[in-house]
């Protein structure tokens, strides 16, 4: 495939540049859950079963307790500047968000004449979505769109722009996976990206266990409701018969290991029926679903650190709850 120059990115309202299909697809929805289903303890955290791109999770954003989206918009707004300095001007933008979000939109808006945008996502339906309605908004951007798997190698396009490539990695995404699976996934990206690229990463930052907690169990129950829709998809998907008023959304953090951790927990004994399966639940029996760890600025910049990375710019936003890092990959990378 040949590559061209951002005055010359396609300006015609189509259909994107290039798509790229790096198989095989990883485990699909009912493979996960019942590979979780068969763990001691039970424990789908890790595997990403939550629904981003769901409204429910839209409306989780815009709660009052629920800071992430809002802290990161501020610092890419607030930072704009200092942002599109250290980048540079005609960048390509490798969106490791898996959808195209608010963030990214603000972000492409930041960058000096970006002109490349490619999206990564394993669901290749909604990948191409997301990636045509890029190409649409913005005509001129040069929009390529890779299926692949973040946890396993992956080749990018080419970056013939003549700037930098920038990965950026929004949310807290990096805080699903526990430290060593952090350290292994960044290692992974660094070889990507190849020395002198860059990484945008969020990283939710620790803090008072009363702000935690009430982001992640909202007294609204949406947070509740987008838990408690893993079970949900499993009736639909899986001919299941789970019955979500039975099992109990739960929060917990553990101030010592800096984890969000949420669970589902039976509220009795019962058995579930998972297609040809049936599946025991004793009375407090948690399914471990969720995630989501906290670090401090050093902390996390110790494990950029020792996947390769050399931290080069870190912002907060106004009350300290998020952070933005942006890293190099490091000439030692191969």
């Amino acid at each position: 495939m040949t590559d061209f120059p951002s005055d010359e990115a396609p300006r015609q309202r189509g259909d994107i540049v290039a798509f790229h299909d790096h198989g095989p697809p990883p485990p699909n929805f009912g493979a996960l859950f019942l590979a979780g289903l068969a763990r001691t303890p039970r424990s789908l955290a890790g595997q990403m079963l939550l629904d981003r791109r769901s409204p429910a999770f839209r409306r989780i954003c815009a709660l009052p307790e629920y800071y992430l989206q809002r802290a990161e918009l501020e610092i890419l707004r607030d930072r704009a500047v200092e942002l599109a300095r250290a980048i540079g001007p005609d960048a390509q933008l490798v969106d490791f968000g898996r959808g195209f979000s608010a963030q990214t939109a603000l972000l492409l808006a930041t960058l000096d004449r970006p002109w490349a945008y490619v999206a990564i996502d394993h669901d290749r339906d909604a990948l191409l979505e997301d990636a045509r309605r890029v190409q649409h908004r913005y005509p001129r951007l040069w929009v390529e769109a890779v299926r692949a798997d973040m946890r396993n190698a992956f080749d990018l396009p080419p970056n013939a722009g003549g700037g930098r490539r920038i990965a950026y990695c929004p949310g807290n995404a990096i805080g699903n996976f526990d430290p060593t699976e952090a350290l292994g996934l960044l290692s992974l990206w660094a070889r990507e990206l190849r020395p002198g690229g860059l990484l945008l990463i969020g990283v939710d930052l620790r803090k008072s266990v009363l702000i935690l907690e009430s982001a992640y169990d909202d007294p609204h129950g949406l947070n509740a409701a987008l838990v408690l829709d893993v079970l949900r998809r499993a009736n639909r998907e899986l001919a299941a018969n789970f019955d979500v008023r039975l099992f109990e959304h739960q929060v917990h953090f553990d101030a010592d290991r800096g984890r969000v951790r949420a669970d589902l927990v039976s509220l009795g004994p019962q058995q579930v029926r998972v297609g040809e399966s049936m599946v025991s639940f004793a009375q407090g029996e948690a399914l471990h679903v969720e995630d989501s760890w906290k670090y401090s600025v050093e902390d996390f910049q110790a494990l950029a650190r020792g996947a390769g990375f050399r931290p080069r710019e870190m912002w907060c936003d106004a009350r300290e709850l998020f952070s933005l890092h942006l890293l190099e990959v490091g000439a030692s990378i191969g």
